[in-house]
């Protein structure tokens, strides 16, 4: 089987940067294509509080209806530190559960959810595991649904780039995302009314941001996790051990917008490849759009490989090849193509539209 190799160099426009924290570990990531666009010892692993709950909520929406009703066992008693002081016997939303999780941090909560959507909380906290591993968290593990790291419980250990990693799996889900980016949420339950703020100021202060979660033990110091977005670039930050987080995000946020151009390099639909004439009786397609933030520096530094294979027997919707989009002699990332065969017509549809003409006149 013979390969067709195409290069087609795209032109990109040009800029400079400077970022800069006071965390012991951090990082600004492109939700979308997941660039890297600050790094501080990203791979530094520790405790991290509360932004685990993260993954608590995103996996029991996940596994659960949200508008289930939750009744309060006493697997709460074990929660302590932050919480929104549910009861047991108190029935309530899995919904209004996950917004005092995320709004409020409660360990309570945590637990109960964990609960329910696990059948129990070590079965839970197995599956917390798994998803992580599942969607390329390297240096994870959980030990409670909750971040707590004092008395008998371990800790959740992991690092920037991992929750970077989560919390772009997360914000993809619309039920997550509303939960995180609320300011208030109030609720009234068959024992007690509820009314929450949202912990995560840039909510308040930061037109852009989208969501997020703050955490805090006295092993893990403050951990933030926030999302902004604007102008087609959707931004996450991550901090560990960082006094000065809420600004120092902010300031990530606002370089990173001043500086990236958020560029669609590869658009979902039908290919033309300059050059390729194998195909060029049917329809190339690529089944997804592949966007990518760049620097006005990194112009002429972008291009891109087309690789096709001569199949002589292929049929609609078969991959044909592949693109691999470069930024210099690193790849970023490649992508299927495939082909849609433009079906020749039958001697009997050739007949019938002759007749069709014939019937016409």
């Amino acid at each position: 089987m013979k390969k067709i190799l195409l290069i087609l160099l795209l032109l990109i426009p040009s800029c400079v940067n400077a970022f800069s924290t006071n965390a012991k570990s951090a990082i600004l990531m492109d939700m979308d294509s997941k660039r890297i666009l600050y790094a501080k010892d990203v791979n530094y692993t520790q405790s991290v509080a509360s932004i685990s709950k993260i993954m608590t909520a995103i996996l029991s929406i996940e596994k659960k209806d949200v508008n289930d009703v939750v009744t309060i066992g006493d697997e709460i008693l074990k929660a302590y530190g932050s919480g929104i002081y549910v009861k047991q016997g108190e029935k309530i939303k899995l919904e209004d559960l996950l917004y005092g999780l995320m709004l409020r941090s409660g360990n309570d909560a945590a637990v109960a959810i964990a609960n329910y959507a696990g059948g129990s909380v070590d079965n839970f906290v197995k599956e917390m595991n798994k998803k992580a591993k599942e969607i390329g968290m390297k240096n994870t593990t959980f030990n409670n649904p909750s971040g707590l790291d004092e008395k008998e419980q371990k800790g959740n250990f992991s690092s920037a780039y991992d929750m970077a990693i989560l919390m772009s799996y997360a914000m993809k889900n619309k039920e997550f995302k509303k939960i995180v980016g609320t300011k208030s949420h109030n609720v009234k339950t068959n024992m007690n009314y509820y009314k929450w703020t949202n912990k995560n100021k840039l909510l308040f202060s930061y037109k852009y941001t989208t969501g997020g979660k703050t955490g805090f033990t006295k092993k893990a110091k403050r951990t933030l996790v926030t999302t902004a977005s604007k102008n087609n670039l959707n931004l996450a930050v991550v901090t560990i051990n960082d006094g000065s987080d809420f600004a120092d995000h902010q300031k990530l946020f606002e370089e990173a917008f001043d500086n990236y151009t958020n560029y669609r390099i590869l658009k979902k639909g039908t290919i033309s490849i300059l050059g390729e004439d194998y195909y060029k009786e049917n329809k190339l397609y690529i089944k997804e759009d592949f966007t990518y933030p760049l620097l006005d520096s990194e112009k002429d530094s972008l291009n891109l490989k087309f690789e096709l294979e001569k199949n002589k027997n292929y049929k609609t919707n078969d991959k044909v090849g592949i693109v691999k989009v470069f930024l210099g002699d690193k790849k970023i990332t490649e992508k299927n193509i495939y082909v849609e065969k433009k079906e020749k017509p039958s001697f009997f549809d050739k007949l019938k539209n002759l007749f069709g003409k014939n019937n016409d006149k």
